[in-house]
């Protein structure tokens, strides 16, 4: 082994798992291939440390890419080091963590280069919903490395000095990287939602270390529990107060406030991550109108609208929760679909993607209505009708239609036209729709609400139903998967 990989790959994995944990798997494999004068170069390692160790206990298997050795490109035997590490993942029901810093294809070993990733991408495809796999950016990740990138389940990325990218930002027509580095963190976090989190590098391997602390080891794991310490009959006081940031809300209701977002850069206007209730973790899809820094100031407002962009995250999330046996919690406050040309392009794919995503998804689900629940968009946020198994709503919410007022100017268009009080006209009509239409209590007579619930009492309720819902089974078409 190379000194750099000393201090670059192999001390990433140092620092990521248990102390004196890591076991290293094929250390004196080299490159193979002696074209282009490949003989007369040193690969030790062929440019990838790989190996398993333990994360707070648990198994892992790790790879660590070492940019000193041809540039971290991927070579037949870098790519079947990595494949051979998921081999061993798979057989033994662990997650796999990759430490990104690869230039992509080794050209000097072309056809066999291409032959072993191709095998890479298929070990990835094997193991996805069996097993999580986590990667994480620490220099460049180009090429062929960004689309197994995409097929990881979990993403960080160092915001600095990393780089992803399919096509070098120079080689994009138009672009000017001083404007636009599509490499960069930002973008990828921001606007292709690619990454899930960013930060320096030692945030990131602390927040590996916390994913894989509370996610299953596999498809199969029913040991993914911790001890609750909380009190699971906690009250949260002014927890209607976080209507708009769901995400501290979230918090709030977790145990010990246990709060990991996932795609926070990404379509901020819906919340996606992972709580503890009663040990238990449970991921969590929520509307979001406005957030809050930890120092109490608004860092940002949004439409209470569902998009495209975050139908699609939302989807994702659904889908792994899914595959991995995790519960989902959802808080709906929403008004319907966002009404512009660039979301109309892709809101109706986006909306049916997250609809069936929930639908589809056989774990245990309880939705709370926090606020409005409007249209359409309510049923694709996990409505009682498309799947949910337990239906909770604050006693100020809404659900219906549209909005009260707006139903009435429709439907009593001609009588406001011709009122010698219009506005009078609309607020009387308005608050008897709401009465036998759009409130909390008409949806629960109508069995579409399963309680209406004090919001302080959201943790000790959401609890309760996820015990009472431990065991569920459900039986489904015999089909080979869905189309959607």
């Amino acid at each position: 082994m190379s000194n750099s990989a000393q201090t670059s790959a192999s001390n990433r994995i140092t620092r990521l798992l248990d102390e004196n944990s890591f076991v290293e798997i094929g250390a004196y494999v080299t490159a193979r291939n002696t074209d282009f004068n490949m003989t007369a170069k040193e690969t030790p390692a062929d440019g990838v440390v790989t190996g398993y160790g333990t994360i707070d206990g648990n198994l892992v298997y790790v790879y660590s890419q070492d940019a000193s050795v041809m540039g971290g490109s991927m070579g037949e035997m870098h790519a079947r080091k990595i494949s051979d590490i998921y081999a061993y993942a798979m057989k033994m029901g662990a997650p796999v963590v990759g430490l990104i810093d690869c230039a992509g294809l080794r050209l000097q070993e072309a056809t066999d280069a291409l032959d072993a990733f191709g095998k890479l991408y298929l070990s990835q495809t094997m193991a996805s919903g069996v097993i999580p796999q986590i990667q994480a950016v620490f220099g460049t990740c180009g090429g062929g490395m960004a689309v197994s990138l995409g097929m990881a389940d979990f993403t960080f990325m160092e915001e600095k000095g990393a780089k992803v990218f399919v096509n070098s930002p120079n080689a994009l027509d138009g672009n000017d990287v001083a404007k636009c580095d599509t490499a960069a963190a930002k973008f990828q976090s921001e606007d292709t939602g690619l990454i899930d989190f960013t930060g320096d590098e030692d945030s990131i391997l602390r927040e590996i270390r916390t994913l894989v602390t509370i996610l299953p080891a596999n498809n199969e794991d029913d040991m993914s529990y911790d001890e609750c310490t909380d009190d699971l009959n906690r009250v949260c006081p002014d927890l209607e107060n976080c209507v708009g940031d769901t995400a501290m809300a979230m918090s709030f209701i977790s145990d010990d406030h246990f709060f990991m977002e996932v795609k926070k850069a990404y379509a901020p206007e819906m919340v996606t991550g992972f709580i503890r209730l009663n040990g238990t973790t449970v991921g969590c899809v929520a509307n979001r109108t406005e957030s809050y820094n930890t120092e109490g100031e608004k860092t940002g407002e949004y439409e209470a609208k569902l998009t495209a962009k975050g139908c699609d995250k939302a989807a994702d999330f659904v889908t792994f929760c899914d595959a991995f046996e995790i519960p989902v919690l959802v808080m709906v406050n929403t008004t319907g679909y966002k009404a512009d040309k660039h979301s109309e392009r892709k809101i109706a794919k986006a909306a049916g993607r997250l609809t069936y995503a929930f639908a589809n998804a056989t774990v245990p689900k309880v939705t709370v209505i926090a606020g409005q629940a409007y249209g359409s968009a309510y049923l694709t946020m996990n409505s009682k009708s498309t799947g949910a198994d337990m239906v909770y709503a604050w006693k100020d919410a809404s659900i219906g239609m549209m909005d009260a007022s707006a139903a009435v100017k429709i439907m009593y268009a001609d009588e406001i036209a011709s009122s010698d009080n219009g506005a009078a006209l609309i607020a009387e009509k308005a608050a008897e729709y709401q009465g036998l239409q759009s409130s909390a209590l008409a949806a629960a007579k109508r069995g579409y609400v399963d309680d209406i619930i004090e919001a302080g009492d959201t943790r000790k309720r959401v609890i309760a139903a996820f015990e009472m819902l431990f065991t569920k089974r459900e039986d489904r078409p015999g089909k080979k998967h869905g189309t959607v």
